[in-house]
Parts: structure tokens; C-alpha cells; sequence
């Protein structure tokens, strides 16, 4: 089920935190909790993708994403992700979530996320997000012009331009 709770305490957690630059970085704090776990009581992978949200919604309200999304009547939506899970995650364990947006191409906004505990980096993905209105994906550039940021297109990684490349050599529709 997803985590309603907490999406509501998260929001009203950070309501008044200050505006981020939209290269700026969300941090917020979270709690593995048994219903988060999976038979070998650790976090479960796909939750792990769900609670992600927590940090990436906070994320977009910060950076003036959600504003202008409200502002076009526009809507966000996912269209891939990459993951790497390191270190395990077990019930009652604290963990930092840090959620930064890392770049966009013509259709896509990468944004890049990290769960650590102390010193340690537990897992990370890059979600590839798409901004979708009544005609279909908007141009990022439209959506960086409606948040005020026009100028922004920062080099992403090379790590990431690869993802970016192997996703667009995969087949689509998948053959099995």
C-alpha cells in the first residue's frame, strides 16, 4: 500500500522549508518500519522505489517544479529508472535521503537520489521523469521557462548519458 501517512507528514514536515535552487539538494529523514519489509526482513526493493517519492515530491515543491506544473495544468510522470542497492536496510533503522535534480535532455528531467545511513550509501537511483500535458510530454525547456530558470542545462555525467544511451538502444516494446 502506498505510504499516504507519510506522504502527508513529509509535506507538512517541510511545508516551510526555504525554496532550493533548482540545483539544490532535499534531505530528508526516514524510518524502515515493518511494513516496509520484505521475507527476509529488510527493506523491500520495490518499497525502497516508493518511499523514493517521499523524497522526489519534496523535491519538486522546493525547486519551483510542482508550482509550475499547478501554473500549466502540466503533470509528472515516470518514464525509467535505474537502481543500486549496496547496503541492507532492516527494521527501525534511520536512514538521510538526499533527492537532486541532475539535468534534462529535450523530452526528460533526470533527477538523481540516495539513501545513506551515517557514512555509508545504502542504495541510489535516477529516475528519468517526463512532464506530460494535454498533448503529451512538454519540452523541458518549456517547463525550465516556466520555472523561472531558463538558462538552466548543467553537463550531466558521462554515467548517466550512457544510461541514457543504453535506454535508447533498448527494444521497445519488450519481446518477452
Amino acid at each position: 500500500m502506498y505510504p499516504f501517512i507519510r506522504m502527508v507528514y513529509h509535506s507538512f514536515k517541510y511545508r516551510k522549508a526555504p525554496a532550493l535552487p533548482v540545483e539544490g539538494v532535499h534531505v530528508s529523514r526516514h524510518i524502515c518500519w515493518p511494513v516496509d519489509l520484505d521475507l527476509w526482513r529488510e527493506l523491500n526493493n520495490g518499497r525502497t522505489l516508493t518511499l523514493y517519492d517521499l523524497g522526489r515530491i519534496q523535491l519538486a515543491r522546493r525547486i519551483g517544479l510542482v508550482s509550475a506544473l499547478r501554473a500549466n495544468g502540466w503533470g509528472m510522470t515516470m518514464a525509467g529508472v535505474t537502481a543500486r542497492y549496496r547496503r541492507r536496510v532492516v527494521m527501525f533503522d534511520h536512514f538521510e535521503m538526499r533527492s537532486k535534480a541532475i539535468g534534462h535532455d529535450g523530452r526528460f528531467f533526470y533527477l538523481q537520489q540516495s539513501m545513506w545511513k551515517g557514512d555509508d550509501a545504502l542504495s541510489s537511483v535516477v529516475y528519468r521523469v517526463a512532464v506530460v500535458g494535454k498533448n503529451g510530454i512538454v519540452p523541458t525547456q518549456d517547463v525550465v521557462s516556466a520555472m523561472g530558470v531558463a538558462g538552466w542545462n548543467p553537463d550531466m555525467p558521462l554515467w548517466v548519458m550512457d544510461w541514457i544511451k543504453a535506454e535508447n538502444g533498448r527494444i521497445w516494446p519488450p519481446d518477452t
